[in-house]
């Protein structure tokens, strides 16, 4: 007998949902050493300059691909080369194993970051948790600024109405005033407003963040450097649709989707899953089913949990046009990219 496979999101999207398009179950977000972290340590420098050098170029590379072909292909790569910093951190001295540290930390929230997109919310919590701790052995102020308001985007992920502007506000205070981390601080504290059914204080969060966004461009931290006017409005359209001001937010969420670079291939299909959810919010059933056709594409090709969460909501808020044939076109095909059983 065939599963419903709508009824496998109608509590939220984890790990079984992105199995079905590709991904497989990520392993869970244990500490246990990864076989063959010893000699990966000891040949990392066969590569070219230091082990440290290389485990550097690789988190860049990481990042790279992971907006290209999702988070399911970079989990067990980030994973392993954790081990593979605390065996080289056994014997590092001095500044190396301080550099080691903060490249551990760097991963973890990494780590997060991949499970926050496959929907595991759980081990993106824990590895969040653990870039946090790790931070704080660093000393770097910037790090632990970032990787706080990291935890009020998580907490907005999951809609926790409590959490998210009292993390973003630790955040912000944790930041060096006036930086582009307070900026981003600022951004996700909009959102949670917007959660609370704040608008005065969400919209002039926002507005805030416009506002900054000239002073904080020469900032040199490394963190949020993606903070540009295309981000921020995606927020706010994230805000206002939250609100109910669908038809505000799917003009704001396209407009901001023209502009996103041709590389940014999984946070577009986000985007577009977001833009069709408010696109139905405003009676736009047609113009919906068409953008979440296009995230959906994204969605088998990254395997992105944030992806398939925004279309489950869209599925379930077109079933009152069910009948027209771009809306049954939509439902037919994502009904198509879940899972199976017999």
């Amino acid at each position: 007998m065939a599963l419903d496979r709508r009824n496998l999101l109608r509590g939220g999207v984890g790990i079984g949902a992105t199995a079905a398009l590709g991904v497989g179950s990520p392993a869970t977000a244990d500490t246990r050493a990864v076989p063959g972290s010893v000699r990966r340590a000891r040949s990392a420098a066969a590569y070219g300059g230091t082990p440290i050098e290389h485990l550097k170029r690789m988190r860049r590379l990481l990042i790279d691909s992971d907006n290209m072909l999702g988070p399911g292909q970079a989990i067990k790569a980030v994973r392993n080369h954790i081990e593979v910093i605390k065996e080289l951190r056994r014997e590092a001295k001095g500044t190396d194993r301080q550099d080691l540290m903060e490249l551990q930390t760097q991963y973890a929230e990494f780590a997060s970051w991949l499970y926050q997109d496959l929907g595991d919310f759980n081990s993106a919590r824990f590895w969040l948790d653990r870039a946090f701790d790790w931070s704080h052995t660093v000393g770097d102020g910037d790090l632990t600024s970032y990787v706080m308001a990291r935890k009020a985007q998580l907490a907005g992920e999951t809609r926790d109405l409590v959490d998210v502007v009292d993390l973003a506000e630790a955040a912000q205070r944790l930041a060096r005033p006036r930086s582009r981390l307070a900026a981003v601080a600022r951004t996700y504290e909009s959102y949670g407003h917007a959660l609370r059914g704040d608008t005065s204080e969400s919209q002039r969060a926002i507005d805030d963040v416009h506002g900054a966004l000239d002073r904080v461009s020469d900032d040199p931290s490394p963190w949020g450097v993606w903070l540009n006017p295309q981000y921020v409005e995606v927020h706010r359209a994230q805000g206002l649709e939250v609100l109910g001001r669908h038809d505000q937010a799917a003009d704001i969420f396209m407009a901001a989707i023209k502009a996103l670079p041709e590389d940014y291939h999984r946070d577009r299909g986000v985007y577009l899953a977001r833009a069709a959810v408010a696109h139905a919010g405003a009676g736009v059933p047609e113009q919906a089913a068409e953008v979440g056709l296009q995230a959906l594409t994204v969605a088998e090709d990254t395997g992105s949990g944030r992806i398939i969460k925004e279309l489950s909501r869209l599925d379930q808020t077109l079933i009152p046009w069910q009948r027209q044939p771009a809306v049954a076109q939509f439902r037919a095909a994502f009904d198509a990219a879940l899972p199976h059983e017999a």
